[in-house]
């Protein structure tokens, strides 16, 4: 059985849950508490980070990595287009999401909030608190403006860079912080991706001690 070594509220495993999903390959997810690694799961992944996918045999670990050979053994349906320009804008935006909004968002948010108590490492920075709270309106009109001229975000399919903001911002509105009324082509944009098969399990996750926002398995929200 392939299994899936993950965080529910973390944004790279999320990624990789909805490759998987999107393209039916089924896998057993089991928690792992990566700030208290054991030796099994170094040996999986030395760098001590989730997710770990193992699959026919392999182990593999970086989101990133994991979903662009999910996309080479598994084609259809296709996350990255063939063009080469195209595969270009959707790494990019990848990177963008894992990278920038991660350092500026997601990390002062989320982690703040909800992993610093989870891992014990003690309250939130209300400095960093703030911090994400202002950065994260600039990410959502950036958003905003690709989806301005472009009915998804990296073009006019469905693609990996859709997923990969997708799951950080679903983390986010786990803890309802997310404005979705900043932008309506912004909210019109998730309503499709959340309404998809593949973020059915995510809208069950449960994380003890942090119960969901109201709105958040709502598809009509």
């Amino acid at each position: 059985m392939n299994r899936l070594y993950h965080v529910p509220l973390s944004p790279f495993c999320r990624k990789v849950r909805l490759t998987l999903a999107e393209k039916k390959i089924e896998v057993e997810l089991v928690e792992e508490r990566y700030w208290e690694p054991s030796p099994d799961f170094l040996r999986r992944n030395p760098a001590g980070k989730v997710p770990v996918l193992r699959i026919d045999g392999r182990v593999m670990s970086e989101s990133q990595a994991i979903c662009e050979y999910l996309e080479e053994v598994v084609p259809t349906p296709p996350l990255l287009p063939r063009d080469p320009d195209a595969r270009y804008e959707v790494r990019r935006l990848c990177a963008w999401f894992d990278d920038k909004f991660q350092n500026e968002v997601t990390s002062k948010l989320l982690y703040e909030r909800v992993n610093k108590k989870v891992t014990g490492q003690g309250y939130p920075d209300s400095k960093n608190v703030k911090a994400g709270s202002s950065r994260i309106k600039y990410h959502l009109d950036y958003m905003a403006w690709l989806l301005d001229q472009r009915r998804w975000l990296a073009g006019d399919v469905m693609t990996l860079a859709d997923f990969t903001a997708a799951a950080h911002l679903s983390c986010l509105d786990y803890i309802s912080d997310v404005d979705w009324n900043r932008h309506i082509v912004l909210k019109d944009w998730y309503a499709k991706i959340k309404s998809r098969p593949c973020f059915r399990t995510l809208l069950a996750d449960q994380i003890s001690g942090f119960p969901p926002a109201a709105h958040y398995a709502d598809l009509d929200f």
